[in-house]
């Protein structure tokens, strides 16, 4: 299915659009590597299901750089990794052992709990490379919090593209456009990999409750507003929204689907409905019985992992 919004009346740049919140991401230094996290946001919490919204680069690592993050845990979400450039090699306690590379898509669901590092691979480090792409998270409904967890892998080619003039969509996740995704969604869901030429219009879809937009290059123009890269609006439900691309063009990601019922608290890596749940998961992961317990550490990646902090420790789950 493709559009033409030169040619649709019904989805105007209307002057009226309401964007409901603008979200300006934190910006941490890792080191010579920057993360960008978007969501969760004091103005923000959620996205349709979207918990957790992470920028990662864009960087360039010198021969022997890359990323390390040692094995840690989940539970109560589903975790979303799409590169533009790099690759990582993911591990998990299912015993998955997988690469990705841009324009692919990682979906891990922790369920009642996994455990996974990822890192550069060895292949890689020998070289001098790039790192761009985004990490996502996505709140489970509360009857599916406790399942079992799982881990998918698409290639590519695999993933619906809708192309209209100046307009290249790539479907990540859920529906959009009369389309839909081969990854397993829990909820109704919409993850967009949109590329826009100079001036092109993009007609965000308009049968999905939460709808939101970050841009990762160039800028976009919302009624009569311009917003550059490193920007996210969520706009107002029900309202039709038309995106105009700057005089560079634009890179973004389009998010959103259903609202949830229930309040969700988050906490380090564990997200989940209920507080007690995540003091229960804190209590098994700080137990570290990779023997006995709910968590396992990934085949092939079980000699360290992260630790939970003596002042994270103290923190209490947030919602």
């Amino acid at each position: 299915m493709s559009w033409n919004p030169t040619q649709n009346p019904e989805c105007p740049l209307a002057d009226n659009a309401e964007i409901e919140t603008l979200i300006i991401p934190r910006a941490h230094d890792l080191g010579g590597f920057e993360v960008r996290r978007a969501l969760p946001s004091p103005k923000r919490q959620m996205v349709g299901p979207f918990i957790f919204f992470d920028q990662m680069g864009p960087a360039e690592f010198i021969t022997d750089g890359g990323i390390d993050v040692r094995p840690h845990p989940h539970i109560g979400l589903g975790t979303v990794t799409y590169l533009y450039q790099g690759e990582f090699e993911h591990r998990d306690s299912l015993g998955t052992h997988q690469m990705i590379y841009p324009g692919e898509v990682n979906w891990m669901v922790a369920g009642r709990g996994v455990t996974h590092s990822e890192r550069t691979s060895a292949e890689t480090r020998a070289t001098r490379h790039k790192l761009f792409g985004i990490q996502t998270w996505i709140a489970l409904p509360e009857d599916r919090e406790e399942m079992a967890p799982d881990f998918e892998h698409h290639k590519e080619a695999s993933l619906p593209v809708i192309r209209d003039t100046g307009t290249t969509a790539r479907l990540i996740l859920g529906t959009a456009y009369g389309e839909t995704s081969p990854v397993t969604m829990q909820s109704e869901t919409f993850y967009l990999d949109v590329i826009l030429e100079a001036g092109a219009q993009f007609p965000l879809p308009d049968n999905h409750e939460d709808r939101g937009v970050y841009v990762t290059e160039g800028s976009i123009e919302v009624a009569g507003d311009t917003f550059e890269a490193g920007r996210m609006m969520v706009f107002r439900p029900g309202d039709r929204i038309s995106l105009k691309a700057g005089p560079q063009g634009a890179r973004l990601m389009a998010l959103g689907g259903a609202t949830l019922n229930e309040k969700r608290y988050i906490w380090w890596n564990f997200v989940s409905s209920s507080k007690d749940r995540i003091e229960q998961a804190k209590e098994d992961w700080k137990a570290a019985d990779w023997a006995n317990g709910p968590f396992t550490l990934p085949p092939g990646d079980d000699q360290e992992f992260i630790p939970i902090s003596p002042e994270l420790d103290r923190t209490r789950p947030k919602g």
